[in-house]
C-alpha cells in the first residue's frame, strides 16, 4: 500500500456529478486537503457526463474550469465497497485496493432510474432512457432508429431531443401523468424563466413528434430482440413497430453508501440537518440521495456540504436561499409526475422481475416483506444486489429493503486480498523499524 493512502483527507468527496463537484470545488477554496472519487471514467455524472470539458453547457463548463483550477486529488473509476472502520474507505479502481482515510465526507452518490416491468420488458434494446442516452454519448449508433420513449418526468423530453438530435426517429413520446397535471406543472413553469426556457427549446427540437399524456408500455414484443412496443394511449391499446424503447420512471436515491456508514433515512431519503450532515457526526449528504431535485438543488446542496465539512459555515449558510428556491420547485415536479395506481397491474404473473435471479411476479405477490422474498426466491441477491429490482418492489410490493452488507459492489477478489494486507498490524511500527 502506498504511504499517502494512509494520510487522512480533510473533505473527502464520494461522487462526482454535480453535488459532488461542487462540494470538492468549495472545500478545496478553504484550504483543506480534498479528495473527489467517482465511478465513473470521467467526471459530470449522467447529467453531465458528455457536456461537462465540451463547453457546450454553460453551467456544466464554468464548474469544469472549477474543478480543473482546484487543488484537489481527483479519483477516476474508483468505487468504495466498505468501511471497516469510522473514518475509513476501501475502493477498487484502476490500480486496485486503495484506502481512503477522512476526517469528513460528503456522499454524492447520486440516482438510478427506477423500472417497472411488464411482459416483455427483459427483451434486448428495451432500456432506461437515461441508459440508452448515456450509451449514445459513449458512441452507440442510434442515426435512423425508432426510439419509442416513455415514462415519467421532464427527464423524458431531454432524452427525446438528445435522441432526435442525434439522428433517432420518435414516434411517440408516452407520458403516464395526466393532462390536468401537465397544465398545473405548466403553469408553475411560467414563474420559472429560465426552465420555461429550457422547455420552449426542447419542443422546438421535438417539433412534429407526438406526445401522449396518460400513456405507458402495456408489453414489449420481438424474438432476437425488440421489434415492437404496446402502449397504453389514453385507455386505448396501440402497437408502435421499434427498434429500442427508452423507459423511466423517475430517479431512485443510491443509498446503499450512506445505509452502510449508519445515516439514518426516511421515506428512502437520507436525513440531513441544515448544514447537509447526516446523523453520523462528520458525515454529509448532498444530491439526489436526500431528494431529487434536479441540477440546481444538488449544486446548492453540494456547495452547502463542502463548506461546512471544511468548517466554513458562515459561507455555507449563503446558500439556503438557493436550496431552498431548487427543493420547493422539486416538490411540484414531484406532485405533478407521481406514479399512478394502474401501473402496479403492469406485470402479468409470469412477468420477471428480479432479471438476476429470474424471480417472476407471480412468486413474489405472497411475500410481506423483502427479507422473506429473498429468503425464500433468492429475489435482489444476483449480481446488481437488488437495484434494479429493489426500487420496482418497493413499487409494487410496498416493500423497503432493510439491510445493506458489505462489499455493496461486486469487487475483484485481489481486491479482498489487499483488504486483508490493510488490516494487518504495522510490523515496521511495532519494531521501531528494525529489519
Amino acid at each position: 500500500m502506498n504511504t499517502d493512502q494512509r494520510q487522512p483527507y480533510d473533505v473527502l468527496v464520494i461522487g462526482g456529478g454535480p453535488a459532488g463537484i461542487a462540494a470538492a470545488v468549495r472545500a478545496a477554496e478553504c484550504r483543506v486537503r480534498v479528495a473527489l472519487a467517482d465511478d465513473n471514467p470521467t467526471f459530470g455524472g449522467q447529467i453531465w457526463r458528455a457536456e461537462f470539458e465540451s463547453g457546450r453547457d454553460r453551467t456544466a463548463a464554468k464548474w469544469c474550469d472549477l474543478l480543473r483550477a482546484a487543488e484537489i486529488e481527483k479519483f477516476h473509476a474508483t468505487r468504495v465497497f466498505h468501511q471497516p472502520e469510522p473514518g475509513v474507505l476501501w475502493a477498487e479502481g484502476p490500480d486496485g485496493f486503495r484506502e481512503f482515510r477522512y476526517t469528513n465526507l460528503v456522499l454524492a452518490t447520486g440516482a438510478r432510474e427506477r423500472f417497472l416491468p411488464f411482459p416483455g420488458w427483459t427483451l434486448p434494446n428495451m432500456m432506461g432512457a437515461g441508459g440508452l442516452q448515456a450509451m449514445v454519448k459513449s458512441g452507440l449508433p442510434i442515426r435512423g432508429k425508432r426510439v419509442v420513449v416513455a415514462g415519467t418526468g421532464p427527464l423524458l423530453l431531454a432524452v427525446a431531443a438528445y435522441l432526435r438530435k442525434h439522428g433517432a426517429e420518435i414516434p411517440i413520446i408516452c407520458e403516464q401523468a395526466s393532462w390536468a397535471s401537465l397544465a398545473r406543472f405548466g403553469m408553475v413553469l411560467l414563474a420559472q424563466p429560465e426552465k420555461l426556457f429550457q422547455g420552449l427549446q426542447l419542443k422546438k427540437v421535438l417539433a412534429g413528434v407526438p406526445y401522449a399524456a396518460n400513456s405507458w408500455p402495456l408489453a414489449a414484443q420481438g424474438r432476437q430482440s425488440l421489434a415492437s412496443v404496446t402502449i397504453s394511449r389514453a385507455g386505448r391499446p396501440e402497437i408502435i413497430p421499434c427498434d429500442y424503447l427508452a423507459c423511466g420512471f423517475h430517479l431512485v436515491p443510491n443509498l446503499e453508501l450512506p445505509q452502510l456508514l449508519g445515516c439514518k433515512t426516511s421515506a428512502v431519503l437520507v436525513d440531513v440537518d441544515e448544514y447537509q450532515q447526516t446523523t453520523v457526526k462528520g458525515v454529509f449528504c448532498a444530491g439526489e440521495p436526500t431528494g431529487i431535485a434536479g441540477v440546481e438543488a444538488s449544486l446548492a446542496e453540494g456547495q452547502i456540504a463542502g463548506l461546512a465539512a471544511a468548517g466554513e459555515t458562515a459561507g455555507a449558510r449563503r446558500c439556503f436561499a438557493q436550496r431552498s428556491k431548487a427543493r420547493r420547485f422539486a416538490r411540484v415536479l414531484d406532485r405533478a409526475f407521481r406514479l399512478r395506481e394502474e401501473l402496479r397491474s403492469l406485470p402479468s404473473p409470469e412477468t420477471v422481475v428480479c432479471r438476476c435471479e429470474d424471480v417472476p411476479h407471480s412468486r413474489l405477490q405472497s411475500y410481506p416483506s423483502w427479507r422473506a422474498a429473498k429468503l425464500q426466491t433468492r429475489c435482489g441477491m444476483g449480481a446488481c444486489q437488488g437495484r434494479i429490482c429493489g426500487p420496482a418492489t418497493e413499487f409494487l410490493y410496498h416493500w423497503i429493503p432493510d439491510s445493506v452488507r458489505p462489499p455493496i459492489f461486486p469487487t475483484c477478489m485481489e481486491n479482498l486480498g489487499g483488504c486483508a494486507a490493510a488490516t494487518e498490524p504495522d510490523h515496521a511500527a511495532l519494531t521501531g523499524g528494525l529489519r
